[in-house]
């Protein structure tokens, strides 16, 4: 082999050292430290939420229906009508019924004089009292026969059992109905009541009083705020959660019966471990963030994380307060990465 041959393989070989070298000391993290972006884990003052789907239900929610049988005489309503509690909504024929009135209040008229009469002359001994028992007695059914006529006639005029809107009216005059023929919704919606799911786990972070605000895609851009006034006493066993019911006061009656509402119900504040959530890194089913070590190395610390909001990060798990983290810069590093603080010098992250 010639001279000039053997140098040249020499030096090639020397050079592939250099390399591998080179590598491996890249790999290990090498000499020179990732400028990243460093930040001091601490407890801070959090209040976040819990997000849930919920239904709108009114107040109160009936079926109007007709107890008798009978033609409808008139009705007293429009469609979408507000109405006050006791309201006349439709009157049902009641002829015949009116006549009986007037027969029963003859017959309680006749009874009631003759059991005055009898009971002047029981007063005088002229009669016995047994008599006076039994002229009592008609006198009373005569009465009850009356009362019990009046009810039938009040049956006859179906009123609102209390004040809220009408939903579309289903009959007219002429019509015939019968016990259970729908006539019209009616729907105290003033105020509504919404029922949302809470997992089980944030059971105890839920109670009466807690705010609660709704979004509707009805109407875009608009807040309805509630209280929470109820908790379910028991807990799904299906789903794992439990029912929670807030008030909505609702004066221009926008939110409806059977509406979806987007439901963001406000937890009471508390401390915990906030981190910018662009230093957990996501992979797969797990989150873990560079935690710095004293020697200024980046280390995996596994992390189990919470409620996210405003661009941070609860950490329920992985970091204790004092803990110092890598923020910006995570794509560059590997596990014993040596950094350095942006815009600092070597030897500064684990200060």
């Amino acid at each position: 082999m010639r001279p000039a041959t053997a140098a040249i393989i020499a030096f090639t070989l020397l050079l592939a050292a250099c390399g591998r070298d080179a590598a491996t000391k890249g790999g290990e993290g090498g000499d020179r430290p990732v400028p990243v972006t460093l930040q001091v884990v601490r407890p801070q003052a959090w209040n976040d939420s819990v997000q849930a789907l919920g239904t709108v239900h009114a107040r109160e929610s009936i079926t109007l229906t007709a107890k008798v049988s009978e033609l409808v005489q008139a009705v007293h309503f429009d469609s979408g009508d507000v109405v006050a509690k006791g309201a006349p909504l439709v009157t049902l024929g009641g002829q015949a019924q009116q006549a009986a009135l007037v027969e029963a209040q003859a017959a309680a008229e006749e009874a009631a004089r003759l059991f005055n009469r009898q009971d002047e002359l029981a007063r005088q001994q002229l009669i016995a009292r047994a008599a006076l028992d039994t002229q009592r007695a008609m006198r009373d059914a005569a009465n009850a026969r009356v009362s019990q006529i009046r009810a039938q006639l009040s049956d006859r005029v179906i009123r609102a059992p209390f004040a809220g809107v009408l939903g579309i009216r289903q009959v007219s005059p002429g019509a015939l109905v019968t016990p259970g023929t729908a006539i019209a919704t009616l729907d105290d919606t003033a105020r509504v009541f919404v029922d949302f799911p809470v997992p089980e786990t944030l059971l105890s972070h839920v109670a009466p009083g807690l705010h609660v605000n709704g979004r509707s895609q009805a109407w875009p851009g608009r807040r309805f705020e509630g209280v929470v006034s109820i908790v379910d006493a028991r807990i799904d066993e299906a789903t794992r959660a439990v029912t929670v019911r807030a008030d909505f006061p609702n004066e221009d009656r926008a939110l409806r019966p059977g509406m979806l509402l987007e439901i963001d119900l406000q937890r009471p504040e508390r401390q915990a471990l906030l981190v910018p959530e662009i230093a957990v890194v996501q992979v797969g089913t797990e989150s873990f963030v560079f935690r710095v070590d004293a020697d200024g190395s980046a280390q995996r610390a596994a992390v189990t994380t919470g409620a996210r909001r405003d661009g941070k990060a609860e950490i329920l798990e992985g970091l204790k307060a004092g803990d110092r983290i890598v923020v910006d810069g995570t794509g560059k590093l590997r596990p014993g990465s040596n950094v350095v603080e942006a815009g600092q010098g070597p030897g500064t992250a684990g200060r």
